[in-house]
C-alpha cells in the first residue's frame, strides 16, 4: 500500500482534509473540528501534509511534527494554483493543496521551531508593552501641558516620586489615574 498526501485548509474553529493517493485520487474529504484532525490522519498511511499559513496553522503544525508527520506550509501569496482559482472553497482549497504536495510543487514558507517561536512572540509583546508605555506617557505630558501644570525639575516625572507627585495631583480626567497606575507597575 502506497502512502498518501492530506492537504488541509485550517480556519479557527474547523479544517477540510482533502487525502489523494499516488495517483491523486481522492481517498478522503472530510470537514472537521481542529481537534479531530490527529485521530482523522491517523487511520491513513500519510506520507506529506500540506497546508496554507494562517494564524490558526501554528498549534496544528507543531502537534502534527510532534506526531512524526512531515509538514510544509506554504506561503498564501505563493501559492497561485489556489490564488487564481475562480471558484473558492474550503474543499476545493485543500484539494489544491494536497495536489500541490503530491507534486511537491507546493512553495514552503519558513516556520520557526518552538523555541524560536516562543522567543519571538516574547520580543513581540514587549516591543508593545514599550509602545504602549509610550504613548500613555506622552498622553500624560499633554494632559499636564493642557491643564497648565509644570513637572518639578527635583526629579524626573516617571520616577517613583514622580509617579507619587502626579498622584497628588488628583486630576479627575478620564483614565489619568489608571494610566498612572500602568506606569507604576513596569
Amino acid at each position: 500500500m502506497s502512502a498518501f498526501v492530506c492537504g488541509l485548509d485550517v480556519h479557527k474553529d474547523s479544517t477540510y482534509a482533502t487525502i489523494l493517493d499516488v495517483d491523486g485520487k481522492i481517498v478522503s474529504q472530510r470537514r472537521m473540528v481542529n481537534d479531530g484532525i490527529l485521530p482523522y490522519l491517523s487511520d491513513y498511511p500519510i506520507e506529506r501534509i500540506g497546508m496554507e499559513a494562517s494564524n490558526q496553522v501554528s498549534p496544528l503544525y507543531r502537534q502534527l511534527l510532534r506526531r512524526g508527520y512531515t509538514v510544509s506550509v506554504s506561503h498564501p501569496k505563493k501559492t497561485r494554483y489556489i490564488a487564481e482559482a475562480k471558484i473558492k472553497s474550503d474543499r476545493i482549497d485543500s484539494r489544491a493543496i494536497a495536489e500541490l504536495v503530491r507534486l511537491n510543487a507546493l512553495p514552503s514558507a519558513y516556520m520557526p521551531d518552538e523555541k524560536t517561536a516562543k522567543l519571538r512572540e516574547k520580543v513581540r509583546r514587549r516591543a508593545f508593552l514599550v509602545r504602549e508605555r509610550v504613548r500613555l506617557r506622552v498622553k500624560i505630558k499633554n494632559l499636564l501641558t493642557y491643564e497648565g501644570i509644570k513637572p518639578t525639575a527635583d526629579y524626573g516625572l516617571f520616577t517613583q516620586k514622580g509617579v507619587e507627585w502626579l498622584h497628588s495631583l488628583n486630576l479627575a480626567v478620564s483614565g489619568f489615574q489608571g494610566n498612572l497606575i500602568l506606569l507604576r507597575a513596569r
